[in-house]
């Protein structure tokens, strides 16, 4: 399997793929990536139609630069027509709800794999992005983030809650939540999520928030559901103009010193500061800024 880059999304915008006045205006809310969904904002009887429709749409939310993610359902008998559906070269990732486990991963890349050869794709351009939403696949989140056609990874949500008898919030995703982001880092895909309130969506304060709260603790990337969260989610899981600056000047006073460390603005700079400098840099460098 070819070894691709990886994307550097920081927001993902859910969008029904039969909602026309979603899709019409999809391409100007300034997303890094748009997620076409054919799983729960779709109803069991419309499936058919979803999928008719997606081939349509793809270039119609991309037409801005925006990459396209399709989110397929769970169950082989939903997933299987999905993915025949949606995987075509417009598409640059798969969203999978409910991974159980490496093999749960490893059947659907299977799968995929036999579209991408029969419309003579390059086998591998269809990246995953694993939604971990049980207990029961907690133990295999460093499996999971290791398969190669990861590019990213969240863990919780409403599901997980439920499962664990919990009310959603960052209090009793925190732990899973880190877990997920350790294990992200490790296979060096996008760690995804936010440490907010994951019901209020009209709270744009308290959704802020949990951003900051969530790029303190090593998050990067997040999809919402509601177009006024994109330029928040761009803000704080992206850089400012300034932040950019400094970081390009820490790097030069740094490579200029060659030294193991470095006196820069009152503070002493050592080689893993000036590591996280280069990968914010190299992150802006790929961000779209469409509809921005």
């Amino acid at each position: 399997m070819t070894n691709r880059p990886q994307p550097n999304w920081r927001s993902l915008l859910f969008v029904p793929v039969t909602a026309e006045r979603f899709v019409a205006k999809a391409h100007t809310r300034g997303a890094d990536a748009i997620i076409l969904d054919l799983e729960d904002s779709i109803l069991p009887a419309h499936k058919d139609a979803a999928r008719s429709a997606l081939a349509a749409a793809v270039p119609r939310v991309a037409q801005s630069g925006a990459d396209v993610v399709v989110r397929i359902n769970r169950p082989l008998t939903l997933a299987i027509p999905d993915i025949a559906a949606a995987v075509i070269p417009g598409v640059a990732a798969l969203m999978l709800p409910k991974v159980m486990g490496p093999e749960h991963v490893r059947l659907l890349s299977e799968v995929v794999a036999e579209h991408e050869a029969a419309q003579g794709m390059e086998i591998g351009h269809t990246r995953f992005l694993a939604l971990i939403e049980s207990p029961a696949a907690l133990p295999h989140l460093f499996a999971i983030a290791a398969e190669p056609r990861m590019a990213g990874m969240s863990v919780g949500g409403e599901d997980m809650a439920t499962e664990l008898g919990a009310l959603p919030s960052a209090d009793s995703m925190y732990v899973f939540a880190m877990q997920g982001l350790a294990a992200a880092r490790a296979a060096g895909i996008l760690p995804m999520g936010s440490m907010g309130q994951l019901a209020k969506i009209d709270d744009l304060d308290s959704y802020r928030a949990g951003l900051q709260r969530g790029r303190a603790l090593g998050f990067t990337t997040a999809a919402c559901i509601h177009p006024l969260h994109v330029p928040i989610i761009n803000e704080e899981y992206g850089a400012s103009a300034a932040e950019l600056d400094r970081a390009r000047r820490l790097i030069a006073a740094f490579e200029a010193a060659n030294a193991g460390a470095v006196a820069f603005e009152g503070s002493m700079v050592d080689l893993p500061v000036v590591e996280r400098a280069r990968r914010l840099v190299d992150r802006a460098a790929a961000w779209h800024k469409a509809g921005a």
